[in-house]
């Protein structure tokens, strides 16, 4: 049986269109289960009522006339359920709805189940026998595990337009209402515009292991092919420079970076003279460094993993002598592909890119921080995205909500038309707030700061209005290098991110590897990585590789004085103790070398898995401040990946389990007069950053896009009013209601602008 659902589900997903899809599903499900009728019926939300829209048993001229209202009939019976009916003689059920012509009265034995796809009733799928007998527990069995899984091939032939096909001699079915695929929000913002669909030129996984024919040639071939990369990354640079602020565009460097790599392009040199010819060796230096950062448990270096893989397909399309072709664009172009790459956005031209969709992918991509940079809609980890049946269609990518409509209806483009036109005013109204402090009406400061990555990546500019770097991640050195990088190298890094910023703020967060976050010279496997030996745990247990960053973060803080330490992953407050006596041993050793007293810097804790919540107030008492990573501590407390798609709707920050924890934090942080900051998406939220104003949170951190708009929020609530709207929230019992209310009082505050933005 599972070698012929296996067979069934591949013959569907290969169909052009819905229509041969459905044809192809009443078929082999009525051989398969050897019935007398297969049908599937479709939902037609908008219509409310359920279309016949493929047969083998009734009347063929009944396909797209036979409609049931829902709750019509036994169709409507198994929908309003959403759980299979088995009736072992249909007609005599009080439910049942016979329609002349369809030849249906010959039929007694029924057997209906839902289809549904992320929740949603996308139709029902039906078999019946002529004589009456209840169908057995394999059968429905059977029955339920093929709609779950047809479920997706539908949606699929749903979003790419198939639907249309339908249409018979002048009658049309009704279609199923414009059903968006959903995704992933990457970047702010709607595209509606034509999708451009962008294969990868070259394929790594495809190269066959070879000898090589002259390995030294093979070597410099390899060269060769690098610096041909080096040209084409450089070029695309140029013409980003004037789209790009300067620290997304020195993401290009971080490429340049990566192609200098004595780790990547040593190995590829030492597997080519130990007997594989070049592109083989190309292949497994990818592979492996890849494989290191798709097992981190952070979500943004995790995704670097992408960086590394578009830089082996570019080298190995020079290698294989076939340069990447030019292509010609239309006018408002959405960008869609399985893997969209940050070289590949910088292909397209500025002016003609309406937004991007990628299969893969999330928030955390590079190509998401692009696009959040350059100001286009972005959406990411569209799994059921048909890739390859919407080239040329008009497509709408929503990056709001991460949803995709392929061909939509003239009302919902609309719609969409009208909110983009919205967006531009927003966008004006915002530009003028950018010099102006974050300040409630009441004359409460909230500082706000922005969030960076990789030293090449960032290089910060203060012209987007921030007021210091509230989480500068540490971790990229590490992962870079063949060993641990020694004083004098971290110490340039952390002396150029501080003096980009001096005298404002720059937080940086101490090492967080270890666990699933493998460091290649130092692996660690463990049964359950996410909750295992990472961040704090593992620089305390080696305290030779933390004292060497605490001198160099200490070194580089010397006559800047700009520095603020920040610990992770911290669960205990012994953690905390050991690691601030490490930090005094530093500062103490550092003075006499020096010959010079040097002050500790501010000391803080991030609070982002359950047990510091509790535990807030004695962490409070040992630190300087404490910063929420609202995007872990959100995932602890509900246990959502926020990165899986098919969870992602639960994932959400104003949960009131959430909202009672920071709340929690706040209250014993003040306790002990100790500032606390807010530095995951939450901050970036506009909803959420009303009810941190009114718990009282004393700074957010956030990425540069969603800076203005968190200003626009602060300047408009005062202290009491968000802080009685909390009061209010905190009432309520699940996170969609406070949502509707939070964004109700926006709408009441003129900041309906960005209520699209926080639904």
């Amino acid at each position: 049986m599972l070698e012929t659902l296996r067979r069934i589900i591949e013959e569907v997903n290969c169909a052009p269109n819905l229509e041969q899809a459905l044809t192809l599903i009443v078929r082999r499900v009525k051989q398969a289960m050897e019935v007398d009728l297969c049908s599937v019926y479709l939902a037609d939300s908008a219509r409310r009522q359920h279309v016949l829209m493929a047969t083998e048993g009734l009347n063929p001229n009944s396909v797209g006339r036979v409609k049931l209202r829902f709750g019509e009939g036994l169709v409507g019976l198994v929908a309003e359920r959403n759980e299979p009916v088995n009736l072992d003689d249909a007609p005599r059920h009080a439910q049942y709805r016979y329609c002349p012509g369809s030849g249906e009265e010959q039929y007694h034995a029924f057997l209906g189940v839902p289809i549904v796809h992320h929740r949603k009733l996308l139709g029902v799928l039906v078999v019946q026998r002529r004589r009456p007998a209840r169908f057995d527990e394999a059968e429905i069995s059977f029955m339920i595990t093929i709609a779950a899984q047809l479920a997706g091939g539908i949606a699929h032939a749903e979003a790419s337009g198939g639907v249309n096909g339908l249409h018979r001699k002048g009658n049309p079915p009704s279609p199923p209402a414009n059903r968006p695929l959903q995704g992933l929000p990457g970047a702010p913002g709607v595209g509606i515009g034509t999708a451009v669909v962008i294969y990868p030129p070259a394929d790594l996984d495809a190269i066959p292991d070879r000898e090589p024919q002259d390995p030294e040639q093979e070597i410099a071939a390899y060269q060769a092919a690098v610096e041909a990369v080096r040209r084409d990354i450089l070029e695309l640079s140029r013409r980003l420079e004037k789209h790009l602020p300067a620290e997304e565009l020195a993401l290009f460097d971080a490429y340049l970076m990566l192609l200098d790599s004595g780790t990547l392009n040593d190995r590829v040199t030492e597997q080519i003279r130990a007997g594989n010819w070049v592109q083989a060796a190309l292949r497994n230096t990818i592979n492996e460094h890849v494989r290191i950062f798709q097992e981190m448990d952070d979500p943004y270096l995790s995704e670097r993993s992408d960086d590394l893989r578009d830089l082996g397909l570019r080298i190995l399309t020079y290698l294989q002598k076939n340069p990447p072709a030019r292509t010609d664009y239309p006018a408002r172009t959405i960008l869609v592909a399985e893997e969209l790459t940050a070289t590949l956005l910088a292909e397209i031209p500025t002016e003609q890119l309406a937004g991007v969709v990628s299969a893969r992918g999330s928030r955390s991509s590079h190509i998401a921080i692009l696009c959040r940079a350059m100001g286009v809609p972005a959406v990411m980890g569209a799994r059921d995205l048909p890739i390859n049946r919407i080239d040329g269609r008009e497509i709408i990518a929503d990056g709001y909500t991460g949803r995709v409509y392929v061909s939509p209806a003239k009302e919902v483009r609309a719609e969409f038309e009208r909110l983009i036109r919205r967006e531009a005013r927003l966008a004006t109204h915002l530009a003028h707030l950018r010099d102006k402090p974050a300040e409630t009406p009441d004359g409460v400061r909230i500082p706000l700061y922005i969030n960076s990555g990789l030293i090449a990546d960032v290089i910060p500019s203060r012209d987007c209005g921030a007021e210091g770097i509230g989480l500068y991640r540490t971790e990229f050195p590490f992962l870079a290098a063949e060993r641990f990088p020694g004083e004098e190298q971290q110490l340039q890094i952390y002396r150029t991110v501080l003096q980009s910023f001096a005298p404002l703020p720059v937080t940086l967060r101490t090492l967080d590897v270890g666990g699933d976050k493998n460091l290649p010279y130092f692996p660690i496997e463990e049964d359950n990585p996410f909750l295992g030996w990472r961040g704090i745990r593992i620089t305390l247990d080696h305290p030779e590789i933390f004292m060497v960053q605490l001198r160099a973060m200490l070194r580089a803080n010397h006559q800047l004085g700009n520095l603020r330490l920040l610990l992770p992953m911290v669960s205990n407050v012994s953690e905390v103790d050991e690691a601030l006596e490490l930090i005094e041993r530093a500062r103490e050793e550092l003075s006499e070398e020096l010959e010079t007293p040097l002050e500790r810097p501010p000391v803080g804790v991030m609070v982002e898995v359950p047990s510091a919540v509790y535990q807030a107030g004695a962490l409070a008492k040992r630190v300087e401040f404490l910063s929420v990573g609202s995007n872990d501590l959100t995932q602890y407390l509900l246990a959502v990946d926020r990165n899986n798609a098919r969870v992602a709707d639960l994932f959400d920050s104003l949960h009131p389990a959430v909202l009672q924890a920071l709340r929690q934090v706040v209250e014993e942080a003040h306790r002990f007069g100790r500032e606390v900051s807010v530095c995951g998406e939450m901050a970036g939220d506009p909803a959420a950053a009303v009810l941190l104003l009114g718990m009282g949170m004393d700074s957010l951190s956030m990425t540069v896009s969603g800076l203005p708009r968190i200003k626009w929020v602060i300047r408009s609530f005062s202290r009491r009013q968000a802080a009685e709207l909390l009061e209010q929230a905190l009432a309520m019992e699940d996170a969609h209601s406070i949502r509707r209310h939070v964004n109700a009082a926006l709408e009441r505050a003129g900041l309906g602008g960005l209520v699209h933005a926080d639904r």
